[in-house]
This record gives C-alpha cells, structure tokens and sequence, in this order.
C-alpha cells in the first residue's frame, strides 16, 4: 500500500510528488490554449446518429440540441466537430441560472468609462497634456468585450462552432430570448448604436481576448450562420417554440464496443486490454443507476498505476458511484 501513496498524512515533509506518474490525457494542462480542446476532440467517437444528425445541422443551419445523461460525451462533440472541420477553437458558453442573452452577446464597463472619463476630464481642467490616444474613454469600444454567443454571429466565411452547455440550468426566459438571434442571425448593441453618429466603427475585443473585430453602426449580422450546439442534462423541458427551430439529438450511453474504442483512444491499447474485467463492472453497476464514461476511465488508470490495499473492489466503491439511482 505504502508504495504507490503520495500523500501520507503523518505530517512529515518528503519529496514524494516527484514519484507521481504522468497525468491522465484528459488532465494535462499546458500554455497551449487549445490544448485540452484538442485532446478531447481527437479521442472523441462518434455515432452514426449523431454524425448524421451533425450534417443536418450543418446544411440546414439550425442548432443542435444535445440531450442525455451527463458524462455521455455532449459537449466533447462540439470540439470534435470544430477540430475535424477546422473551424477554429470552440466558443464556449456554460450556462447558469443567472445567465442572461445579453451576458452571450457581449459585456459594457460603463463604471470604468465613468471613471476614466472623470479623471480625463480633471486632467483637462488642470492643463494636463493627455498624450495616450488609446486610453481615451471617448473610445467606447475599449470598454466592451463580445462575449462567446457575439464573437459566433460576427461575420466571416466559415461558420465558427458555439457551444451554450447545460442549457437546463438558465431562467426560463433564456431559451426564448435566444429565438430572434436564431432565426435572423444578427444583433444590435444600443451603447454603440448611440454612439454611431461619432464613432460610426468601433474596434472591440473578441470573446478569445486576443482578436478585436470591427462593428458598423452598431450592428453585427453573421455571413456563415454558426454550428450552435446546446447541451442539456433533461432537468427541464424547453418550450415548444424553441424545439421547433433546433434540431434534437439524445447521445445514449456507449455499448461495449464503444466503451473499449474510447478506453482504447484516451489510455492506450495497454491500458485498455488492463481494463477490460472494469468495463465489465462499469456495465453491471450501470444498470442499477447513471455513471459517465469518465468514471471508466479514472477507475482503470487508477487501476494500473495505483496499489489499493483491498483490491479492486475498494477501487471500485470509490471511483464508479452511481450519480444517481435509476427509479423503479
């Protein structure tokens, strides 16, 4: 047992950490934005129904809206589609109850304008000379920054991928308020339409944080309507009129041969002939209640590089808990 803890809790310092092995594929982190977007679309495995359901999406453009029990891939399928296609990073929208369709499209720091606009003036009246153009705060795009479902509608000649997750979670206003930007694929920003007649083209900042845009008068329509894709767990159903503008897609849960080929993607064929007795398991208890994918996963790199003191079966308990019971 003593060899493979880390941590062992008689609070004598050691130098233990270096003995840690490498991190799971899904856990690695580096400067590399992109990185872990990369990493999950390239070992994601898609269905026929959902490659299917996927192009219709892109023909039509119309949203996707993902169903199904968490852990089942929903949102790993957007990265898939924006690494395969070439689309760029995916933008990323992860929904609370508190998120707003104003929140998407793009966020005004009027209290910082306010500020600099009070100390520019003071400046002035002392006869400060104010020699930094950039700074100015009549430049009122310095102080709005397009959020993920903005930086999606602004114009280019290919669609970029949005993915809104967890859709489920917002007030029930949100998916309605989403209806008009769905169907006429455009925008308006009133704190730049005010200030057209001045300032006809503003520069503001991308959702990314590192590309700026151009916005006329105000107004932002798209050329190449986005591959929207809408996650939701089914804690609620959404309104009639926003079903009838998407189009449905529920990923069920893998099958065993699904299962190994993304054991088999993310660990190794090593590892996933190791692992072969837990995907055994992880079919028997999931039959009794919910368990995502990432549990198999975690339990058998567990497995390989871990020395539990009972076996397996401590491994297990520990690792593939049910995230909730099936009724009846």
């Amino acid at each position: 047992m003593s060899d493979w803890l880390i941590y062992r809790g008689d609070g004598e310092p050691h130098d233990g950490i270096g003995r840690l092995p490498p991190p799971p594929p899904w856990r690695r982190f580096d400067p590399v934005r992109s990185r872990l977007g990369t990493e999950r679309a390239t070992t994601y495995r898609a269905s026929t129904e959902e490659i299917e359901l996927v192009n219709a999406a892109l023909y039509l453009r119309r949203p996707l809206l993902v169903t199904g029990k968490p852990g089942t891939g929903k949102s790993t399928l957007a990265y898939s589609v924006a690494h395969e296609l070439r689309l760029g990073d995916v933008l990323y929208w992860p929904i609370t109850s508190r998120s707003t369709r104003q929140e998407g499209l793009y966020k005004y720091d009027a209290i910082a304008r306010l500020q600099d606009t009070t100390f520019w003036e003071r400046a002035a009246g002392a006869g400060e000379a104010l020699d930094a153009p950039d700074a100015d705060p009549r430049d009122i795009g310095r102080y709005l920054r397009l959020g993920a479902l903005g930086t999606a509608f602004l114009p280019g000649k290919q669609p970029r991928v949005l993915l809104i997750d967890e859709l489920d979670k917002s007030d029930i206003d949100l998916p309605n308020d989403l209806l008009t930007l769905f169907e006429e694929g455009e925008y308006e920003i009133p704190e730049l339409m005010r200030a057209a007649k001045r300032q006809p083209e503003v520069r503001v900042l991308t959702h990314d944080g590192s590309e700026y845009a151009t916005i006329t008068g105000g107004k932002v329509r798209c050329e190449a309507f986005p591959l929207v894709i809408i996650t939701s767990n089914e804690e609620r159903e959404f309104p009639p009129a926003f079903l009838r503008r998407c189009l449905q897609l529920r990923i069920k849960p893998p099958d065993r041969e699904r299962l190994t080929a993304i054991v088999r993607s993310h660990l190794g064929a090593e590892l996933a002939a190791e692992g072969e007795s837990l995907i055994e398991d992880f079919e028997r208890r999931r039959a009794d209640g919910d368990l995502a994918t990432d549990q198999l996963l975690n339990a058998i790199y567990l497995n390989y590089y871990g020395s539990w003191p009972d076996g397996r079966d401590r491994l297990i308990e520990m690792v593939l808990q049910h995230l909730r019971t099936m009724d009846g």
